[in-house]
């Protein structure tokens, strides 16, 4: 990459704000997220990204064909009537072209029938329910973003053997219940026997990890919890409780930085992940990891690639219209369209248009270099080796 280009993301220190008009020239893009609520985390790595794969893939002008590129911000705060007010206040009296987000699975649920309604593009990232590219899913929604059910496949890998008990920990609402659906169906040598779903803002674990250790303390065999869950609380606490003693292990998916703190009581645990910094290989992520250092002197967190990932599929999908917004245009040149991103090659399937993209198995291990448990890659699970179901009606 040019270093100019690099120079240009690692100055990006702030988001691009827009007046409530629409300009000649311009392509008007809403940025609806969780700037602030429980998924503050992840809205924020989600917006940076985003900003900073504009910059990455328009060359540094943040323009395609001589338009502009305009994001407005639109806080959701995590509450789906607010998202859903942002999103039709953004298409309608905003003019935005098309809608990036948002970071809740409940949040994205209540945008589908908006950008149906206002028939308009919105490129779902990062959340993550099967639901929004399943049975509530329109033709209008793409998605960047994993979901469940890639999340669950690729888990299942590391998991799906014979003689293996398995009890599932999730968030009660959409994210966590998906996610166990998805994990269930992709198990089939092994044994599911208990679900756990406790509310999203739960700081107590003991009583629901009772239960999961009383359904498998006298059970044969390998014996795990897999946990699911996303934002505020800390699941892992569960540990305290002494499961060794029942031989009981615990098995995740990746997560941020900060979260994958408490991998590091985990050595040798294993799951899958949508991205970590240190496993893709391609010049998009290192173009991503050497910008993110230079501006912050951190690496790219999961969501951040997410956001640059999104940014990469529009900005590939407006230079083959030429700059042309017109949502049929879009939709046409989307579906099916293959683009790059930090994780490697993505591409929208035309049937359902989720991003069929790779995921990768990992065993952590403790690196004092390092202040968060280091998912080590076992190997990349192609888009090919996981049978992602069609979910919609289409």
């Amino acid at each position: 990459m040019q270093r100019r280009t690099l120079v240009a993301l690692a100055a990006l220190a702030a988001t691009v704000s827009a007046p409530a008009f629409a300009q000649s020239g311009e392509i008007r893009i809403a940025h609806i997220y969780s700037k602030t609520g429980p998924l503050e985390a992840y809205g924020k790595q989600t917006q940076t990204g985003l900003m900073m794969g504009l910059q990455y893939a328009t060359g540094g002008t943040m323009q395609v064909n001589g338009k502009k590129i305009v994001v407005i911000e639109k806080d959701d705060q995590g509450k789906p009537d607010l998202g859903k007010s942002l999103l039709a206040t953004a298409y309608s009296d905003d003019k935005a072209d098309l809608a990036v987000g948002p970071t809740s699975s409940g949040v994205a649920l209540a945008l589908l029938p908006v950008a149906e309604e206002y028939k308009k593009i919105l490129l779902v990232e990062p959340a993550v329910a099967d639901s929004i590219t399943g049975d509530k899913w329109n033709k209008y929604i793409f998605r960047t973003g994993r979901n469940s059910s890639q999340d669950a496949i690729s888990n299942a890998v590391a998991l799906d053997k014979p003689g293996v008990h398995i009890a599932t920990l999730g968030q009660d609402y959409a994210f966590g219940r998906d996610g166990v659906k998805a994990f269930k169906e992709a198990i089939k040598k092994a044994k599911i026997v208990h679900e756990e779903y406790l509310p999203t803002t739960t700081t107590d674990f003991t009583a629901g990890a009772q239960r999961l250790i009383d359904k498998l303390k006298d059970l044969p065999g390998r014996k795990v919890i897999w946990i699911v869950w996303a934002g505020a609380g800390n699941p892992f606490k569960i540990a305290d409780l002494d499961l060794k003693r029942y031989g009981i292990e615990i098995a995740t998916g990746g997560n941020i930085l900060p979260a994958m703190a408490s991998y590091k009581n985990f050595p040798g645990m294993e799951g899958a992940t949508y991205y970590y910094f240190g496993i893709p290989k391609n010049p998009v992520n290192d173009a991503l990891v050497a910008a993110h250092y230079q501006q912050f002197k951190t690496p790219p967190d999961f969501f951040t690639a997410g956001g640059f990932t999104s940014a990469m599929a529009l900005v590939t999908a407006l230079k083959k219209t030429g700059g042309d917004t017109k949502t049929n245009t879009l939709i046409k040149t989307m579906e099916g369209m293959s683009f790059d991103t930090p994780k490697g090659t993505m591409t929208f399937r035309r049937e359902d248009h989720q991003a069929m993209q790779s995921m990768y198995h990992f065993k952590i291990k403790v690196d004092p270099a390092f202040s968060w448990g280091v998912p080590e890659l076992v190997r990349e699970i192609k888009p090919e080796e996981m049978n992602i179901p069609i979910r919609n009606a289409r």
